[in-house]
């Protein structure tokens, strides 16, 4: 028999990853918290929508109070899929069930592996990052994905241990991850982790607050310099916590250092890896803040912005960008701020642009 693979946390990219894995044969189970998108899996699978193609997949999907059915089935693979906030709970909900030799893989926006190692331990911790996969929830038992499959070229997912050895299980997680789109095995996670931290950084709270998509952020001037100004202060970051981040947009993030520091050489070649990358997505495309804040959910704003500032103060440099960032985000969770490009000349003032 095959690993028994389990998602906790079914959204965008669980739904996507998990249906995808399901609809190659693997042995899927999708866990979530909103009833109705499980009730709409149980009858009719998972609705799996790309600019290529729709299709409808058969899943075993479970309601959270349905889990402990799992104790005849125990998981060898469970993926974190849910939001950085929730990754404490759902690594506890899923420990229990963990077959002998089974693990735990954050395949999470943020840099969550020590929360999750905190609970299950360092050596049963595997890290997954998903590079520009651009998935959203379209509504229950629907995920879209918002820009093409890269293929087996591209370095879509990367696989790592925490240690940075190349290892069994590593090698076969990415193997079967590649049923889904481009994968590989990482030695270096962790700066692979800063490096899509750098991105995520970048876009997510500002397209929340400017109510902007990817090709806005990225065909806008001021909100693409606030953008790679962000970066810098993130690679800064990183940097000076001892990781080598890993590139960025295939970029050397000293280029993007050097952009951020007003280098007019670096700002064009940065600018058109902007401009290129916001091509690629459809008009739908948005980061997963300005997702959230869209649906009026709680965001992962300090778990992204907000851990460049915390990060950051750890290592006595100041991230007044991310700083700016992460108040107005918190503004408009509070609903004392409107999201909206009105946002853009008061970010600006308050970033003495």
């Amino acid at each position: 028999m095959g690993k028994h693979i389990a998602f906790v946390g079914a959204g965008a990219v669980g739904g996507f990853v998990g249906g995808n894995l399901a609809r190659a044969g693997h042995d899927v189970t999708l866990i979530d918290a909103w009833p109705e998108h499980v009730e709409v899996m149980k009858k009719s699978g998972i609705r799996i929508s790309t600019p290529e193609q729709s299709l409808q997949v058969p899943v075993r999907a479970l309601h959270i109070g349905e889990v402990q059915t799992l104790k005849r089935r125990p998981i060898d693979v469970a993926f974190i899929a849910t939001k950085s906030y929730d990754t404490e709970w759902a690594t506890l909900l899923i420990k229990q069930y963990l077959a002998p030799n089974g693990f735990v893989v954050s395949l999470q926006n943020c840099i969550n592996e020590e929360r999750i190692a905190q609970h299950v331990g360092w050596g049963r911790t595997v890290g997954c990052i998903a590079h520009t996969i651009s998935v959203r929830m379209e509504g229950p038992g629907h995920v879209a994905r918002t820009r093409k499959a890269g293929g087996a070229a591209k370095h879509v997912f990367s696989v790592g241990e925490i240690h940075g050895r190349v290892t069994q299980r590593a090698e076969e997680l990415a193997q079967i991850m590649s049923a889904v789109d481009g994968s590989t095995v990482t030695t270096n996670l962790w700066g692979e982790r800063w490096a899509k931290l750098t991105l995520n950084s970048m876009h997510n709270g500002l397209a929340g607050i400017t109510g902007l998509n990817h090709h806005g952020v990225a065909e806008s001037v001021i909100p693409r310099i606030i953008s790679i100004r962000l970066g810098g202060e993130t690679i800064k970051v990183g940097s000076a916590l001892g990781f080598e981040i890993g590139p960025i947009r295939k970029k050397d993030p000293m280029v993007w250092l050097a952009a951020a520091a007003g280098d007019k050489a670096a700002m064009t070649e940065i600018e058109k890896v902007i401009m290129d990358e916001g091509s690629k997505m459809t008009d739908a495309g948005r980061p997963s803040t300005a997702q959230d804040i869209q649906k009026g959910r709680k965001t992962e704003i300090e778990s992204i912005n907000g851990y460049v500032v915390e990060k950051g103060q750890s290592v006595g440099i100041v991230t007044p960008m991310h700083e700016v960032i992460v108040d107005f985000v918190r503004q408009i969770e509070q609903g004392t701020l409107t999201p909206g490009e009105d946002n853009i000349p008061k970010l600006a003032a308050r970033l003495g642009m």
